[in-house]
């Protein structure tokens, strides 16, 4: 734009300085009347070339007309060179990229220096700050009714009033926990939604809502570090009794064990001595019928178990007496 106005000026300096050497001339009358028609001429292009307007290709423009109907041209103006009427009509230019309007309590963020936090009451009745920032851009095709509604006061007078009251709407829907955990993405798709349904009927366009940040007063954010503190201590308490449960149950697992392995033990013994009470009474049984079948056997018997050592003379089982040989006695 700076350039434009230097060639204006330019132009401006061109035409004035002709006009000047001829009506200098003209008093020495070396000139005719008719050379007055070049700075003339040189003069309207200089006008025309007033209504000349570069429209950078970041912003859109509405033309103030005083000759057009409701003293504004019914159509944007968009980036290029554009011409107007000189003098009479003049441009406002409205940025077409994406903005960012912050509402934070933090003195580095916002556009207030820290002072739009929006303070909002949940369902259970604790008051929270909401930090966010809406990502927005003007729509090209709606900014001469932006500009008739609002002008320049789009954001301090729409935007901002219009969040607050959406945050804290949509917050007094749920508790304070769920707006902080479980259903926090859900707040924000509600608000981005509501936001977006405002914006688009003046003029704007919502590209994002960012939820930035949630605090708390100093006494309720005091009472959830006790809570959690708490249940950090209910939660170690839980893991003693349950480490001495495991422990009950072990040792319970191990008696058990033992007591199974005495039970077994008992048990093979039983049968052990079972079975070899059966082997011995089979033993006698068979004894018994040998020797019921062969009388003699256990006189044959008896004689085979005295010691190799001993002689001794044998005589009939029907002999009282049983006499020793000299010739026979144990050996020395």
């Amino acid at each position: 734009m700076f350039w434009l106005v230097i060639l204006k000026i330019i132009a401006l300096a061109l035409a004035l300085a002709l006009f000047g050497f001829i009506h200098y001339k003209r008093q020495d009358e070396e000139v005719g009347a008719g050379w007055y028609v070049v700075p003339a001429l040189l003069l309207l292009a200089w006008l025309a070339f007033l209504g000349v307007v570069f429209i950078p290709p970041d912003k859109v423009a509405v033309v103030i007309s005083p000759v057009s109907p409701g003293g504004i041209r019914d159509y944007p103006v968009y980036p290029g060179l554009r011409w107007v009427i000189p003098v009479v009509e003049h441009v406002k230019t409205y940025p077409i990229s994406r903005q960012t309007f912050t509402m934070a309590k933090t003195p580095s963020e916002g556009e207030t220096k820290g002072e739009m936090t929006v303070e909002a009451r949940t369902l259970d009745g604790q008051r929270i700050f909401v930090d966010s920032s809406v990502i927005y851009e003007i729509d090209p095709t709606q900014v001469v009714s932006l500009h008739i509604r609002w002008q320049s006061r789009y954001e301090q007078d729409l935007i901002l009033p219009e969040t607050r009251g959406i945050i804290r709407d949509i917050v007094s829907q749920y508790r304070v926990d769920e707006v902080v955990s479980t259903k926090r993405f859900e707040v924000t798709d509600k608000i981005s939604q509501r936001l977006k349904e405002v914006l688009a009927a003046n003029g704007l366009t919502l590209v994002d809502f960012v939820l930035r940040d949630i605090t708390f007063t100093p006494e309720y954010a005091q009472s959830i570090e006790q809570k959690q503190i708490a249940e950090q201590q209910a939660l170690q308490a839980r893991f003693v009794v349950e480490q001495k449960k495991q422990e009950a149950e072990q040792a319970r697992q191990v008696a058990q064990g033992q007591a199974d392995a005495a039970v077994i033990q008992a048990k093979g013994e039983a049968e052990a001595r079972l079975i070899q009470a059966r082997a011995e009474a089979e033993a006698l049984k068979l004894i018994a019928d040998a020797l019921a079948s062969n009388p003699n056997l256990l006189t044959y018997e008896y004689i085979s178990k005295l010691s190799p050592g001993i002689r001794v003379m044998l005589v009939p089982s029907n002999s009282p007496f049983v006499l020793p040989l000299p010739e026979m006695e144990t050996e020395r």
